[in-house]
């Protein structure tokens, strides 16, 4: 190339066809029409008038003159004068690549001389098109046609490629094969609408090729150096990714180099236990480097860890951005672990202090830290860094400022050399969701390596511990006060059963018109409300009536749509979000829709300006459950129920006590506090779970999560099942007019009214005898025996109270039945049917009576059990 470029300097293009060849013709014309009009004066000189010649040579001697002027004035340029474009003409001839410019058609305009060294070409005749020129070689053909494609689309492009032959063997540094380097791009033309012109330009770069393939073999011996040398080496990122690991390392940690990339892995993927910590705490000043030697565990493919000492390089931007890091690993062998000497075992100890589930720092008399472990970096990153502490940052720093004046003292104690110090239990300052809890201990022999070492502190976070107390204390106070509105839902029930029945036993021989009718059903109509509170209550202490069903919630909800729109207004919208393929759940359809407008009801009254309720379903696999944050939901299958508003919000202080009876944030006299009260009775009752999320000002959202029920498919004979059908089919019933209004008189049926409430016992046997029954009355289970063994078992029916005293109600069924195995049974409670029966026998029949219950609920319930 250096040839080339030398002979490039001295020597004019071989090609050169002018672009404007007129000025030639134009001379060549003119001396041509000179002369003849000489020889023409010279011929005719007799034949013409002197008047004419004369005439003739004026015109002539015009013309001259004209021509004269304009070329003194450059108008007419006669012989072309050098112009401003030699420069560049100079410039093109003197290029060290070859040029060669084309037309469209690909005949040459010109080509200089590296041209003619590169190809060969001494003189015009000589000079070859590409096409001609690499004709021979494949690769070159489609490079050029390529290229040629590309001028054609107005596009300049280049191509390298390889000649086995160079294209001068005289100047091309001998025989071997050589690399080219072709370039293209189109020469506007000067003139408006003139033809583009095509400029090539080619290179002998085999040296550049040479120094590449040169530089690529020592760049792969330096990572082939690297890849294998006897130390493990990574790089990360900003953000901790790792971008580049050695050989040397992946084997160690058991990683497949083949299928690694950069940003696979984060320096957290490789560091085990809190190591980490360790790492991050390195960080470097502003448009600084930091390096720092770490003695930690990596954690290997397998799970096992790999003890390594590392020398970790940070460094930081201008701005204070971390930048880069770069590592040096250093393996802990086997031999280091069993050697004694010092160094050995200060590398054994730091292990194990950057090794324990708790943090640890050792703090001076005046309470300054003098070191720590990685725990302790990692828990208490957000409050003070490693630069602080290697400047002295104190201890107090770490403990909420409340707690300051305890920690004070612990530490004065523990320089006393005082054992038992009691630990302190504080909040970290900044986040006051999370607890510690601090263990200071008196350092009684000091070290050389450390002598104003007088404290060790222990710190265990205990934020999850606190957490499950909160959860505890608030089920404990919840079933507390669950059996507290049981009891008095029960003893209130009796209350209200005994003046149901007296207002009956009233309004049966009164008239409307009567003075006193009026306040009989006023009397009635507020005991029947007094009874919804106690329903309420018995709700929320989960021993309500419930008659569970298999329900899909996408109907249950599309059937409440409408009722639920009609009770909260015009100006709130409801919006409903089903989830697909939504599972089953199961629960007590009625109860369940209690539950749903209860929250629609408030969620109403929480927007006072309109807004939207939505309800939204969606399954949550069990798999998805950990990650909700529910630490009291267990992880199984779940259809989540959620009820959304927009409204004003629940402060955090009173969001504990809002499932609490009669707590309500409503005015006096708009709420009995009940509502929610019973929503969490009845969710907690079939099994599921309810959470509510809230912020001020932007809404509340309750959380319901049902159990999926999982529906058993029984599988039955075809034939079997086709008989059954035609039974069916034969027994079904044809129309029938309506019936009669049920005849609710007794007769001749003997009743054992059972009840230790003596004013529920009266007023029903006074009810039980007005509609013809013959009534025993018995105050106790074990007086209710007595009875039927003087009466000889000549009763019809048993109705008995569930929770008495000496005996309860499932205890008499249970002996009745040993003597009287047909005899028919009611039970009446304030409580759950579920609630007792699940201690009677799983054969026993019985029917049952929530109280309170009326006159024609308990003569309804009787004569049903009796004609059963």
């Amino acid at each position: 190339m250096s040839k080339i470029r030398q002979d490039v300097q001295y020597h004019a293009p071989i090609v050169e066809r002018s672009s404007r060849p007129g000025v030639i013709l134009r001379i060549v014309l003119l001396a041509i029409v000179l002369t003849a009009s000489a020889g023409a004066f010279i011929v005719f000189k007799n034949q013409l008038d002197n008047e004419f010649v004369l005439g003739l040579l004026g015109v002539l001697a015009m013309v001259g003159i004209f021509f004269f002027v304009s070329a003194m004035i450059g108008f007419i340029e006669i012989m072309p004068a050098s112009r401003p474009d030699e420069l560049s003409r100079t410039f093109v001839d003197t290029q060290p690549e070859g040029t060669l410019i084309t037309d469209r058609k690909g005949r040459i305009i010109y080509a200089n001389a590296a041209y003619g060294a590169l190809t060969g070409a001494t003189r015009e005749s000589e000079a070859q098109t590409l096409e001609t020129l690499f004709s021979r070689d494949r690769e070159a053909t489609e490079s050029v046609y390529r290229l040629t494609n590309g001028l054609h689309e107005g596009k300049e492009g280049a191509e390298e490629f390889r000649l086995l032959k160079p294209l001068n063997p005289a100047t091309g540094g001998g025989s071997g094969a050589r690399w080219y380097r072709l370039k293209a791009r189109v020469l506007p033309s000067r003139e408006s609408g003139g033809p583009a012109l095509y400029v090539w330009q080619i290179a002998d770069i085999t040296s550049e090729r040479d120094d590449q393939e040169r530089f690529f073999k020592e760049l792969q011996n330096a990572i082939d150096y690297l890849d294998h040398a006897p130390a493990g080496f990574f790089s990360a990122g900003r953000k901790g990714e790792i971008v580049y690991l050695n050989a040397t390392l992946a084997d160690w940690l058991g990683i497949d180099l083949t299928k690694f990339h950069a940003g696979q892995i984060s320096i957290g993927d490789l560091v085990a236990g809190e190591g980490l910590a360790l790492v991050q705490s390195v960080q470097a000043e502003a448009g600084s480097k930091k390096t720092e030697m770490l003695d930690l565990d990596l954690r290997k493919s397998n799970g096992q860890s790999l003890p390594v000492r590392l020398v970790h390089r940070v460094s930081a931007a201008r701005d204070g951005a971390p930048g880069d890091s770069r590592t040096i690993v250093l393996a802990r062998d086997a031999a280091d672990d069993g050697d004694q000497s010092a160094s050995a075992a200060t590398m054994r100890f730091t292990r194990f202090f950057n090794n324990t589930p708790m943090a640890i720092a050792s703090v001076d008399g005046e309470g300054r830290i003098l070191r720590t472990n990685a725990p302790f970096l990692k828990h208490f990153s957000g409050v003070v860094s490693r630069d602080e502490i290697d400047r002295g940052a104190r201890l107090e720093t770490i403990v909420h400022p409340s707690d300051r004046l305890r920690l004070e003292a612990a530490l004065e104690a523990a320089q006393d050399g005082q054992g038992d110090i009691a630990p302190i239990d504080s909040l970290l300052p900044g986040d006051e969701g999370r607890h510690f809890r601090f263990y200071v201990n008196a350092v009684i022999d000091q070290t050389d390596q450390a002598p104003e070492e007088v404290a060790i502190v222990f710190a265990v976070e205990i934020t999850e511990q606190k957490a499950l107390e909160k959860q505890m204390a608030q089920t404990q106070k919840m079933n507390a006060v669950g059996t507290l509105a049981g009891g008095i839902a029960h003893d209130f029930n009796n209350v209200l059963t005994a003046i149901l029945l007296s207002s009956d036993h009233l309004l049966l021989s009164a008239r409307p018109s009567d003075a006193s009718f009026a306040d009989l059903m006023e009397i009635k109509r507020n005991a029947n409300r007094a009874a919804v509170l106690v329903r309420q209550l018995l709700a929320f202490s989960r021993k309500q009536t419930m008659r569970p069903t298999v329900l899909q919630m996408t109907d249950v909800i599309g059937d409440l749509r409408m009722l639920v729109d009609r009770m909260t207004g015009t100006n709130v919208k409801i919006e409903v979000d089903y989830g697909r393929d939504l599972w089953s759940v199961k629960t007590d359809l009625g109860q369940f829709e209690q539950v749903l407008i209860n929250l629609a009801v408030n969620a109403r009254d929480a927007m006072p300006d309109g807004g939207t309720i939505t309800f939204r379903t969606r399954n949550v696999p069990a798999g998805e459950v950990a990650a909700l944050g529910y630490r009291e939901l267990p992880a199984q299958d779940y259809v989540e129920i959620d009820v959304v508003d927009q409204g004003t919000g629940i402060p955090p202080e009173i969001r504990d006590k809002i499932f609490e009876p009669f707590f309500t944030t409503k005015e006096v006299g708009k709420g009995t506090g009940l509502g929610l009260s019973m929503v969490y009775g009845i969710i907690k009752q079939t099994g599921g779970y309810i959470f509510v999320d809230s912020e001020l000002g932007e809404g509340t959202t309750f959380r319901i999560f049902m159990p999926r029920q999982i529906e058993e498919i029984v599988v039955a004979d075809p034939a079997a099942e086709g008989a059954l059908a035609a039974s069916a089919a034969a027994s079904a019933p044809v129309a029938t007019p309506p019936q009669e209004p049920r005849d609710l008189t007794g007769g001749s049926a003997v009743v054992l009214l059972v009840e230790d409430e003596e004013a529920v016992r009266r007023g029903g046997k006074r009810m039980l005898e007005t509609r013809g029954y013959t009534v025993h009355e018995a105050g106790s289970g074990v007086e209710a025996l007595d009875i039927m063994e003087e009466l000889d078992g000549a009763v019809d029916i048993v109705v008995s109270d569930v929770v008495m005293p000496e005996m309860d109600g499932p205890t008499l069924l249970t002996e009745l039945r040993k003597l009287y195995p047909d005899m028919k049974f009611i039970f009446v409670s304030g409580y759950a049917e579920d609630a007792f029966a699940r201690n009677l026998p799983a054969d026993a029949k019985f029917g049952f009576l929530p109280k309170p219950f009326s006159l024609k609920q308990l003569a309804e319930a009787v004569r049903e059990m009796l004609d059963g």
